[in-house]
């Protein structure tokens, strides 16, 4: 049998469809471009915003035009949250909750051999969602160079515009014994950079009363070989100070951390249920840059919140600016079903969504600038970065990758050896110039 995946949203989709299609691999079956003809097509969707709900209900009916016999198998958080809404789409076969994806196995290879006919949904409640779904160590995936790992799933923190926490359920750590071995698996296989990754990576552990992803980071730390950690998220509203001051001192820990702030304006922190204001984020943020100015920091932002006025929105502007962030990440605000943001007074209007959304990229450009000019002096200075070499750009001029602390890194494929690869190997190299949306690096060889 041929099988396809469409995944949307998150890197936890990500991971999960290449979990699944390493099950559907073990069983025998071959897995195929989306684009191709195939016996199952499995959309893996996405739910976080509405322009998500729409693209999924878009590729639904698109896998279904390619092969009209085939059978299509939604699964993913807005087949969690909407589950009649989805198994109501002509076309739809089978329909699984974000916990139920290793069914789809024997879900769909019972469909296909006739030994079942009916459509099926499996979606279990919230309440219900009580155990981390275990689907496998994997060995390999799309990207030969850098492999995530799961290691935790859902969310217990219900900020008034999410619906992940819905969609996802409570908080399920995964078992340390198979976070390590997955990632021993995946270090011998050639990676040289894990992902660790979750809905809420940093609340890893937490219900059964664990130090947190410290947990995981230090176990994976002390393994053998020649690769890097680096963390998908923390979430500023379960992590401190000291929280951070503890995980920055492993060694094999990018020097990288995105802690997703979502507004500078503390009126609008509140509105959004974040419990912890702009100054706690302002002193992690200072304690990250004692001890390197060159830690790089990502984030998120939304810009129209429900009552989000022009000086609240200047706040955010204002964070951004001061916070020399290498790289933040722009939301429009989304009303979503099932949350307390979507009652609320003061919904923006989707004109000044736009221009704010507009306005706080050019500030987000001028901050990851200053990010870059840091990091340069710091090379005058006798810095060096140690780079993940990933692809060479469409032009053939450069080799790309990111740096430790997070910086694209264009490297002059002149400065490369024609008969040594460096794609897929950790190598040393001295930022010289900003360039595009990161900078330029000669090779330390």
């Amino acid at each position: 049998m041929k099988i396809a995946f469409h995944t949307l949203g998150c890197k936890v989709n990500q991971y999960e469809s290449e979990a699944m299609a390493a099950l559907f691999r073990e069983r025998g079956h071959d897995i195929v471009d989306e684009k191709d003809f195939a016996d199952a097509y499995i959309i893996n969707t996405c739910t976080v915003t509405a322009v998500a709900d729409k693209k999924s209900r878009q590729f639904i009916r698109r896998m279904k035009k390619i092969n009209p016999d085939s059978i299509v198998a939604v699964t993913g958080c807005y087949a969690q949250t909407k589950p009649e809404e989805v198994s109501g789409i002509q076309g739809v076969d089978i329909v699984t909750g974000t916990n139920e994806k290793a069914r789809l196995v024997d879900e769909i290879c019972a469909m296909f051999e006739g030994k079942t006919s009916e459509s099926s949904v499996w979606v279990h409640s919230r309440e219900e969602l009580t155990e981390f779904e275990e689907l496998g160590i994997l060995s390999e995936t799309k990207d030969r160079t850098r492999a995530y790992i799961k290691v935790q799933e859902g969310c217990n923190r219900f900020c008034s515009y999410c619906v992940i926490p819905y969609a996802r359920g409570p908080v399920r750590s995964r078992e340390l014994d198979d976070i390590v071995k997955e990632a021993k698996t995946l270090v011998s296989a050639g990676y040289r950079e894990l992902v660790l990754t979750g809905i809420n990576t940093a609340l890893y552990g937490f219900e059964r009363g664990g130090s947190g992803i410290e947990e995981a980071v230090a176990a994976i730390d002390s393994l053998k070989g020649d690769f890097r950690i680096r963390l998908s998220s923390l979430e500023p509203a379960v992590v401190n100070r000291d929280y951070v001051k503890r995980l920055i001192r492993y060694e094999r820990l990018c020097h990288h951390l995105h802690m997703s702030a979502q507004s500078g304006s503390d009126r609008i922190l509140k509105r959004m249920n974040r419990p912890y204001d702009s100054s706690d984020y302002y002193r992690m943020v200072n304690t990250v840059f004692e001890f390197d100015d060159s830690y790089g920091i990502s984030t998120d932002m939304i810009v129209g919140f429900p009552g989000e006025t022009e000086k609240d929105f200047e706040d955010t502007c204002r964070m951004v600016e001061e916070c020399s962030f290498c790289k933040t990440h722009i939301f429009k605000y989304s009303k979503r079903p099932m949350t307390e943001a979507a009652g609320m007074s003061g919904q923006v209007s989707p004109q000044v969504k736009d221009r704010r959304a507009e306005e706080l990229k050019t500030v987000a450009d001028k901050s990851a600038e200053g990010f870059f000019e840091i990091n340069l002096a710091a090379a005058a200075d006798g810095r060096i970065e140690t780079v993940l070499p990933e692809e060479y750009s469409a032009d053939g001029r450069f080799l790309t990758g990111y740096s430790d602390n997070y910086i694209k890194t264009y490297i002059d494929a002149a400065d490369v050896s024609c008969d040594n690869d460096l794609r897929g190997s950790l190598i040393n190299v001295k930022m010289t110039d900003i360039y595009k949306d990161g900078m330029k690096g000669v090779p330390v060889l």
